[in-house]
């Protein structure tokens, strides 16, 4: 389901509201490697399918950086604004990596709206992107996103 709205203002109608919710898709080892080749993080934990067996995870696990990267994603996915001239990373408010993503699984998110300001440049929206794994039972990660939109 995308929420779609007419202009960035709209969005100071939506908070307190959840957006939606994304498909499954799953997180694949060649994510993973890809992810550690673009980042030089190559943890064993993340890259080391044998070693990792016998982990502490029982396989390779995806990296909590990875998981939060696919934000711009997950917004563009449940989240259209027509009108729009730009959209801004700010930053983030608050990120929590509470459980793992096993290599494998099934990853969705989902977005709730918990804050939007007018702004002298545009309307700043707090995002919160709880993501989850099929199956799992907590999330393994919730970040609340700044975005300017314009």
């Amino acid at each position: 389901m995308t929420t779609t709205i007419n202009a960035p203002a709209d969005l100071l109608d939506l908070v307190g509201h959840q957006l939606g919710t994304t498909d499954w898709q799953e997180i694949d080892q060649d994510r993973v490697n890809l992810f550690a080749d673009a980042t030089g993080d190559h943890q064993w934990i993340h890259t080391d399918t044998e070693r990792a067996a016998a982990g502490p995870f029982g396989g390779t696990i995806a990296h909590g950086y990875l998981t939060l990267s696919l934000a711009p994603m997950i917004i563009d996915q449940l989240l259209r604004i027509e009108n729009l001239t730009a959209a801004l990373n700010y930053g983030l408010n608050k990120l929590r990596f509470p459980a793992p993503v096993p290599v494998g699984s099934k990853l969705r998110a989902a977005i709730d709206l918990v804050a939007a300001q007018e702004k002298p440049a545009g309307i700043e929206a707090v995002l919160r992107l709880t993501y989850e794994v099929q199956g799992g039972e907590r999330p393994v990660c919730i970040a609340d996103v700044v975005i300017l939109y314009r």
